[in-house]
């Protein structure tokens, strides 16, 4: 799959989800790094329609599955069922088994049913009673969460914030997207008009191709020095895990690869390090998530040599 291939997946998706080419181009990049996607914000500014856009343009296998508090892993999962003709369980796949997930409204669900994703975002197979089934590829979780304020949400524990690549935000239109969605058609009636523009095998193709973008030493000394000042900081609880430094140079690989160029430059990491770094990072004091003045402090006390 060629970048100009990907650049008309993003120009089609634009049309659709107007205004935010840039959060579009981040949730290609968290695709193309095989990471996955956690979008924070207030209902009704299209963090569902996103998930289905990538979907249809890509052609991949869609499922949505709607977190309550009454989820139960098994609904995401699957579940084995008592088959009388062979007298044995039988495993019907959940709807995990898909290629790209909308977990939507992640954090209204217990931390016990968040936590049935975990072995599939980080090894991309699903274990049910002894028995291992594999993912399909690319498989690509992309996940909405409410404001913490929210009544009826439970925080996502750190073990399943780490399995996010990227986080980001949509945020509301500007005035100009704004009216043009109030006087054009349906988001929906758009989208189901829309043919796909690329194959599962094509993103596989485009995933590869990341992995040969070229890093110099130099930006790795810079990566692991931003990675180093997190765990050194006495203001926060914890600093980056190497999950997280594998992620951000995948992500800055993957960036690099969209803007046509073969190789990773200081400020490919600079424009992903706070969508890595920000949902990973909490306040030794309460907990809180580092405030972005004081993540954007943090990035300019490393200087690249």
């Amino acid at each position: 799959m060629p970048v100009h291939h990907a650049n008309r997946l993003l120009e089609a998706a634009g049309r659709i989800i107007l205004g935010k080419q840039r959060e579009l181009r981040l949730a290609l990049t968290c695709l193309i790094a095989r990471g996955h996607l956690l979008i924070e914000d207030v209902p009704g500014v299209g963090k569902t329609t996103l998930a289905q856009v990538l979907a249809r343009l890509m052609g991949l296998q869609f499922q949505r599955i709607q977190f309550t508090s009454d989820l139960l892993p098994a609904d995401i999962l699957g579940v084995s069922i008592f088959d009388r003709e062979t007298s044995a369980f039988r495993f019907h796949p959940g709807p995990v088994f898909a290629q790209l997930i909308l977990a939507d409204e992640i954090n209204r669900a217990t931390p016990k049913t968040q936590s049935a994703l975990l072995e599939a975002m980080e090894e991309r197979q699903v274990t049910a009673d002894g028995e291992t089934f594999p993912l399909s590829e690319p498989f690509f979780v992309i996940a909405t969460q409410n404001p913490a304020h929210q009544i009826g949400t439970f925080p996502l524990p750190e073990s399943q914030l780490d399995r996010f690549l990227l986080r980001m935000h949509l945020g509301y239109p500007d005035r100009k997207a704004e009216r043009a969605l109030l006087q054009g058609e349906d988001r929906r009636i758009l989208l189901e008009r829309q043919a796909p523009v690329s194959r599962p095998e094509e993103i596989l193709e485009l995933q590869m191709a990341a992995q040969e973008i070229h890093v110099a030493d130099a930006l790795i000394d810079y990566l692991q020095a931003l990675l180093g000042a997190t765990r050194s900081n006495p203001e926060l609880a914890a600093g980056l895990s190497p999950r997280a430094g594998l992620g951000l140079l995948a992500a800055a690989r993957a960036w690099a690869l969209l803007d046509g160029r073969d190789h990773v430059l200081p400020e490919d990491v600079q424009t992903l390090f706070p969508h890595v770094a920000a949902h990973r990072l909490h306040l030794a004091a309460d907990r809180r998530p580092i405030p972005p003045a004081a993540l954007a402090r943090l990035m300019q006390s490393v200087t690249l040599r």
